[in-house]
């Protein structure tokens, strides 16, 4: 396990109240960003800026170098899982709720659901379920081919296939999101955003990459004349948790997120 970290330590965005309330009243969300690209979480902060609960704090962590710079597949999501959770455990223990900025069904977030009992949720889920609220097909728009295939499954595994609309890619890899000029990006954006709403009838558009959290106005200004809602997962996710926070409400203990720290201290092996 690493060593003792603080949450005070990372970069964070607060909510307008935070300074006036007893420090116990605040709420603590780690945004965990599972590669380590710092720049996704910088992108990811200054957006959430715009849109904190009041009596909130997003902290902003990024994964070790150790782990890869982007999850772009299986493989990608195990490493970047064990990383963070050796990492970042002490820091995950301060928070009151977690969110993993990965548009994917991220092992991480399940591994920390069965750790530790606070909310935690993947913005894939916080996009898709805001969807399910405000509008009546989703469309996602993807990084890679391979990432559509994913997040196809993904979908299907939340039980929203018939809600969903369609999966388009843009060609990108996510390193490209912010490498090639940016013009060009928002470009094959614009127009795949455009393409799910023409010929698929998306009602709602779902930004499936953290790297893209901020394009969200230039989709916006794409599919507006239609009468359709953007939806980027990192905000949707941090305020979805802060109502859950909210409400009193954990993660279940018995069932399929039962901890397994027990039996691994019966193993003699209670280190992550």
């Amino acid at each position: 396990m690493s060593p003792s970290k603080d949450l005070n330590t990372l970069p964070f965005a607060k909510g307008s109240c935070v300074d006036l309330l007893d420090p116990s009243k605040v709420q603590k969300i780690l945004l965990i960003n599972p590669n380590c690209t710092e720049l996704m979480t910088v992108n990811c902060i200054k957006m959430v800026e715009q849109h904190l609960p009041a009596d909130a704090i997003v902290y902003g962590y990024t994964a070790p170098i150790t782990g890869p710079t982007t999850v772009e597949g299986h493989l990608d999501g195990v490493l970047s899982s064990a990383d963070v959770m050796r990492d970042a455990y002490d820091l995950i223990k301060q928070a009151d709720a977690c969110l993993v900025a990965c548009f994917s069904d991220h092992p991480l977030t399940n591994c920390i659901r069965e750790e530790f009992d606070m909310p935690t949720c993947g913005i894939m889920e916080a996009a898709i379920y805001s969807s399910r609220i405000i509008g009546g097909r989703f469309g996602i728009v993807t990084t890679v081919y391979r990432s559509s295939i994913r997040h196809d499954d993904g979908v299907r595994n939340y039980g929203l296939s018939g809600n969903c609309a369609g999966l388009l890619s843009t060609g990108l890899k996510v390193a490209e999101l912010h490498t090639k000029p940016r013009d060009e990006v928002l470009s094959i954006m614009k127009n795949v955003a455009t393409k799910l709403v023409v010929d698929k009838d998306a009602d709602c558009i779902l930004l499936g990459c953290a790297g893209m959290t901020d394009m969200k106005q230039a989709v916006e200004e794409a599919v507006h004349p239609y009468g359709v809602i953007v939806i980027d997962g990192v905000v949707a996710g941090v305020n979805l948790l802060s109502g859950i926070v909210r409400t009193g409400l954990t993660t279940s203990k018995r069932g399929l997120f039962c901890s397994s720290l027990e039996s691994r201290q019966s193993r003699g092996q209670d280190w992550i």
